[in-house]
């Protein structure tokens, strides 16, 4: 395999976080000795979240085998999972915000025609429902562990507690359509056709799309990591993934 010198669009913040957590983790369990040290290990981890590279592309470019790639990538993501927020964190930040904004996304996976509790009606494509909390203007909050794509929307919400959580901190939300009777706290454009509309509501609905627009960057900025564009990994993995990703999000904006 030819192998090349690349660049990855991300801070040098994020190195520093992953190797500062690699190096207690190494600490932590005692060990003496690794083939790559934590800084070469935080940036194939880096490498393949933000690139999508291939564990055997890391192993050569990194020369080590292919084993050994898989498995500090996989403590790598492991160890940025657990500093992603709690939902009972997420809700202290989103209690301080004027209102949060809730949407939720599909991540595409690798699966065959018959893996039916994967395929989205909504999207016509196998994938796994993310939801997604992000503040007025489109940062990211919070993101839930992954459920199989024929999840509805507010039926995501509501297994992870979401809504709840919502009502009780009374925190004003924004969302689409297909979080209808989500309670008070949840606020959805009107339902009907455009042209049934009265011209209040058409004016309602339009402000409404406009913020929840601002959404939608959270959702770019998820994409952004071109490993969840296409996901071949077991689909038990795929919330540490995402997870791995909003810890790194995070730190970059704060």
């Amino acid at each position: 395999m030819l192998v090349y010198s690349s660049g990855l669009d991300l801070s040098t913040s994020a190195l520093r976080l992953l190797r500062r957590e690699l190096t207690a983790r190494r600490r932590r369990i005692g060990t003496r000795w690794r083939r790559l040290a934590c800084g070469r290990q935080a940036l194939m981890a880096l490498a393949h979240l933000r690139c999508g590279h291939t564990f055997a592309q890391l192993a050569a470019g990194f020369g080590v085998g292919l084993a050994t790639a898989h498995r500090y990538v996989t403590e790598a993501v492991g160890v940025l999972a657990v500093l992603a927020p709690t939902l009972r964190q997420a809700m202290a930040v989103a209690a301080r915000k004027a209102f949060v904004i809730l949407d939720g996304t599909l991540l595409p996976i690798d699966r065959i025609a018959d893996d039916r509790p994967f395929y989205s009606g909504k999207h016509r494509k196998h994938g796994m429902n993310v939801q997604v909390l992000t503040d007025p203007f489109g940062k990211l909050i919070w993101a839930s562990p992954a459920l199989a794509g024929a999840v509805h929307d507010i039926q995501a919400a509501r297994t992870y507690g979401l809504l709840d959580a919502l009502s009780t901190g009374g925190i004003r939300c924004w969302a689409d359509k297909a979080y209808q009777g989500s309670g008070p706290s949840v606020r959805v454009p009107f339902r009907g056709r455009w042209n049934k509309l009265s011209a209040g509501k058409k004016a309602v609905n339009r402000a409404h799309a406009k913020i929840r627009a601002l959404g939608e960057q959270a959702m770019a900025t998820l994409k952004s990591w071109r490993l969840l564009r296409k996901l071949r990994c077991s689909t038990t993995r795929i919330t540490d993934l995402v997870k791995a990703v909003l810890a790194l999000e995070l730190t970059a904006s704060a």
